[in-house]
This record gives C-alpha cells, sequence and structure tokens, in this order.
C-alpha cells in the first residue's frame, strides 16, 4: 500500500517597539502571575479578546472509527468545577456502562472506538494544574490544565483521548466509581475556578467481529496498580526523592497469558525541569519498574512542558507537546509470567532514580486471559538486566560558564514460556534498549542554562510458537528537548538582545503482527517557540514572538497474509 507523509507549519510572528527594563528579563524558569501580565501589558504576543475566551489546544491525531461502526453514543460522567481543591477528596460519580452499549451486546468487543473528552474553562488569574481521571481505580487521563492570559475572558481547551484498550473497564458489569483530582488553590491573588465535563463517546462495530487474534486488541482485564479511595489527593503515589519507593500489590489471575504494563507519570516543583539540572542530581532520570526485587523495564520520560512552563505566553494558543494529554508508557511482562502465574501476591515497585519532589507514578497493569478460564503454565528461560551505564563530564568555561555532560545507556531483556489450552505452548520475549544524551552549558549566573537532550528508546515484544508469530510489537521512538534562555547580538553593555527558545520534538515509528498480517505507522510532530527582546542603552526596543509546529504522519500501513 502507497503511503503519504502530510506535513503541517503553523508560524505566527508579532513584533512591537515596547518601554521594557533590563530589571525585566527573563531569569526565572516559572513565571507568575505578576510577571506574565508586566509582559502582556507591555507586549502581549495576540491581544485577548475581552468578551471570547482563548481557546487553547494541542496537536494531536483525530480519532475516526474503523469502517462500518456506529455511532457515537456520547455520556456525560461529570461535571464538576475545582475551586480550591488542593488536599481535598477528588471528584467522583458512579459509574455504570451506558444503556446504549447494552443495546449494542453489552461486551467489550462490542466497542470498535471509545474516546473520553475532557472539556474545560475558567475565568481569572490562575496557574497550570495536573490533573488526572481514573475509572475503578485505573487510570484513564492525566492532563494539565490551560493557564488563563491575563486581563482575558479566560480559557476554554478540550482534550480528546482514545480510551479503546479499556473497554473492559468501560463494560465491566460492576457498578464502579468514576474518580478526577485537580488540586486547584483559589485566594485572593488566583481566582481562576476550572469547570469541567468529562464526556464518553463510543462507537459500535457492526455487525459482530470475529474473535480476536490472541493478544492483540483491547485486554481482557485491566487492574489498577494505584492508591485507594478515600484520599485528599490523586490516586497516584507520590515519589519526592531517590529513595523513596512506591509499592503495589497484584495477584494475576491463573489463565493470564499476555501481560502489560501501563505507567503514568508526571514531574512537578522542583523537578518540573529535571532536564536542566546540572547540579546535585543532574539532568538524567529513569522510572523503574521492578517486580518481587527485579527489574523487569524502564521508562525514560519525554520532557512534557507544562503550560505555565519557562514563558506561559509561549504556548498560547498551541500548548506543549503531551502538555494536556501527557502519554503514557508500555513495559511487557508476559515473559515474566513465570514468576507471576502462582496464586500469590506480587510487589510491583516504582522508583525514580535522582528524582527531586515531585514525581506522580501510577500503572494499570493489562491481562489477556485464555477464554477456556483453565490455568495456564509458564517458566523464564532467560533474563538479563546489567547495571544502568552512565557517565557525566564537565568542563569548566569561566568563572560563570561551564559545559556539562551526560549520557546514559540501559538494556533490559527477558524470555519465558507459557502454555494455554486455547494456544498451545508459545516462546515470549521483551527487549528494551535506551540511549540517553544532555548537553547543559552554563553561559551566565543570570541566566538560566542551555539544554540539548535527546532520548532514543527502543522495545519490542515477540511472541511466537512452532507455526509461526502469535503476536509482535516493537517501537522505536526518539525524544528531544532545546532550551536557551540568554543574551545574544550583544554589540556592548547596553545593546544586545535577549532571546528565549524551544524546542521539543517527538518520533515514533510502531509496527504490530499477527497471524493474519502486519500493521505499521509513524509519527513526528516538532515544536519550536521563540521571543527576542531588542535592547538598546537599556531599553527594549523591539520584542518579536515565533512559533512554528510541523505534525507529520505516515497512514497506517496494514498487509495480510493469505490462509
Amino acid at each position: 500500500m502507497a503511503s503519504s507523509y502530510v506535513p503541517f507549519l503553523l508560524v505566527f510572528l508579532m513584533a512591537s517597539v515596547v518601554p521594557i527594563s533590563v530589571a525585566s528579563l527573563p531569569h526565572k524558569i516559572r513565571l507568575s502571575a505578576s510577571d506574565v501580565a508586566a509582559i502582556e501589558a507591555v507586549a502581549p504576543p495576540r491581544p485577548p479578546s475581552l468578551d471570547q475566551p482563548t481557546v487553547f489546544f494541542e496537536v494531536d491525531r483525530p480519532h475516526r472509527p474503523p469502517p462500518g461502526s456506529f455511532g457515537p453514543c456520547s455520556t456525560l460522567l461529570l461535571s464538576h468545577s475545582f475551586a480550591y481543591t488542593y488536599a481535598k477528596p477528588p471528584a467522583t460519580a458512579p459509574y455504570s456502562p451506558p444503556p446504549c452499549l447494552a443495546a449494542a451486546g453489552g461486551r467489550a468487543s462490542a466497542i470498535s472506538l471509545a474516546v473520553l473528552e475532557w472539556r474545560a474553562t475558567c475565568r481569572g488569574v490562575q496557574y497550570d494544574r495536573v490533573f488526572g481521571v481514573w475509572l475503578g481505580g485505573a487510570e484513564l487521563l492525566r492532563g494539565c490544565t490551560a493557564e488563563p492570559p491575563i486581563q482575558s475572558a479566560g480559557v476554554d481547551w478540550t482534550v480528546s483521548k482514545d480510551v479503546t484498550k479499556y473497554a473492559s473497564l468501560l463494560a465491566a458489569c460492576d457498578s464502579t466509581t468514576l474518580a478526577v483530582y485537580l488540586g486547584n488553590i483559589v485566594d485572593q491573588q488566583y481566582t481562576g475556578v476550572f469547570h469541567a465535563n468529562v464526556t464518553l463517546h463510543l462507537y459500535f462495530r457492526h455487525p459482530p467481529p470475529p474473535p480476536p487474534q490472541p493478544g492483540l486488541g483491547p485486554a481482557d482485564a485491566v487492574v489498577p496498580l494505584s492508591r485507594s479511595l478515600p484520599l485528599n489527593d490523586g490516586l497516584w503515589f507520590k515519589i519526592e526523592n531517590d529513595f523513596d519507593v512506591a509499592t503495589a500489590s497484584v495477584t494475576v489471575p491463573a489463565n493470564t497469558y499476555r501481560a502489560v504494563l501501563e505507567v503514568y507519570l508526571s514531574y512537578h516543583s522542583d523537578d518540573e525541569f529535571w532536564y536542566e539540572n546540572s547540579a546535585g542530581t543532574g539532568p538524567f532520570r529513569e522510572v523503574r519498574v521492578q517486580i518481587d526485587g527485579d527489574l523487569v523495564g524502564v521508562v525514560w520520560p519525554f520532557p512534557v512542558v507544562y503550560t505555565g512552563g519557562i514563558n506561559p505566553l509561549l504556548w498560547r494558543p498551541i500548548t506543549g507537546i503531551g502538555s494536556f494529554n501527557l502519554p503514557s508508557y508500555d513495559i511487557e511482562l508476559t515473559a515474566f509470567l513465570g514468576k507471576l502465574l502462582d496464586g500469590e501476591k506480587h510487589e510491583v515497585a516504582f522508583t525514580v532514580t535522582n528524582a527531586m519532589d515531585t514525581w506522580f507514578v501510577d500503572a494499570n497493569l493489562h491481562l489477556w486471559l485464555d477464554p477456556r478460564g483453565t490455568a495456564a503454565a509458564a517458566g523464564m528461560v532467560s533474563y538479563d538486566a546489567p547495571p544502568l551505564d552512565t557517565a557525566t563530564a564537565t568542563l569548566p568555561e569561566g568563572p560563570d560558564n561551564g559545559l556539562y555532560y551526560t549520557t546514559a545507556f540501559r538494556h533490559v531483556s527477558a524470555s519465558g514460556w507459557v502454555q494455554t489450552p486455547s494456544y498451545g505452548k508459545f516462546t515470549a520475549t521483551w527487549t528494551q534498549r535506551l540511549g540517553y544524551e544532555n548537553t547543559i552549558r552554563s553561559r551566565d549566573s543570570f541566566f538560566r542554562p542551555e539544554v540539548s537532550q535527546t532520548t532514543d528508546a527502543y522495545s519490542a515484544a515477540h511472541v511466537a510458537n512452532h507455526a509461526g508469530v502469535l503476536y509482535a510489537q516493537e517501537a522505536q521512538q526518539n525524544f528531544a528537548l532545546y532550551k536557551f534562555v540568554g543574551v545574544v547580538n550583544q554589540t556592548d553593555f547596553d545593546s544586545f538582545t535577549a532571546a528565549t527558545k524551544v524546542r521539543l520534538g517527538f518520533r515514533e515509528e510502531r509496527v504490530a503482527a499477527g497471524r493474519s498480517g502486519f500493521w505499521s505507522r509513524s509519527l513526528s510532530n516538532s515544536q519550536e517557540c521563540a521571543r527576542d527582546v531588542d535592547f538598546e542603552d537599556g531599553e527594549a526596543v523591539r520584542e518579536s514572538w515565533a512559533r512554528a509546529r510541523r505534525t507529520g504522519t505516515r497512514p497506517p500501513t496494514r498487509a495480510t497474509s493469505g490462509t
């Protein structure tokens, strides 16, 4: 099948003459409401309407139901106003499958596409806040709120996430609880209240689908690894330093033949900008996942910049990659079923290498079950998880200047066998290979350091028996970050350009295969934001803004094999 690459470019550029003093130069990584108000007062990058809210959005793939689907059936799950909600219980609502799902057969396999929509507004002054949505303790969505522009009619934004992989949760007959936590603070200065609606949109298959290929499609069960209600916080675990260990116990059903751990994470407070830490713990972060003390996989996170990060004006109206819908990360556990299918409780532990306060981490365990309900047998064949390979070099370049260079490499692999009544005996392998490079250059003590960072992550899960591949999935990802806040084009002490530039990049290639053929998809998403202030004789004479966004996708390529 022929494929195409469709680039999308959006550029916005504005220049104006403004009287800014040298004291207003950007020297902090996160600006307060008064800082932002001062900038907006002299040179707003886009004059806000006083009667229409600013609509924020994140560039993302559209969600299209498979051919032959019908719907959507839309159900409002929760409507809530988040005022002073920090350190208070999450907003909750009872959940049971919508009636339209029962009308479509009531089974998870009837769902061809499920989309969770978060739609919110905020009026007044407010910071960006993190929020999470859980169903029965399993996290469905984590995001950052929009940060309302000062002196405007507020902000509106919508997040739509494909949650089809949670179909077994959505269709479960037992009533459960939907929980939403958004820790907001309202006082005399920060007056913004977030008003949010959470809606579920379901599409259904017609006619009924054939039996799914083993190991592909949504899991038969999703087990939460999170904290339990009641809480005065989100259901995530909180990790505040390198020594903190968050744990959860799980018992895996005896008829499980595939297991995948989906990890959610976000970083805040002292570690929101972990990638620019050249002192203390350094810039490298790794979320480690262990089961009964054995390392089973790691996450090297994409460097999401929230809507209030670095300079809030850089992210209006297009927010940073992943900011509204933070990515989750998968770790294949099928090769480890030999130690999990014993009917006993097993401890899953999460740690963050070099962490500072605060990281929020939890996970969902996706399980595929033998339809006959009979116990499976399993065993380990091989396991290799060498210690993390990391190195750091420092090169002084003057009293206030220097270069800090960090590299890291990680390899994890395991193989095992599983035997089930329905699918016979097969071998499962899991591989992770990750590389990391970070360069921090300090140019002047007044400015934040210049940061350049790349992460390459490869993961692969292969399952095969004597007849060939049952299923296989591979992913190659590249995460890139560049950040500069400093002085350029300086001709004398009082004449220069104060520059801020941020580039984010996310590239991904995915391939999946089963008995009926293979499927591939690619995504390339890059974003660049810049702000320059020209000074002459100590006075700002011009300010310019630039934003560029390039998104490329290759439509999924499918090939089927003859029988």
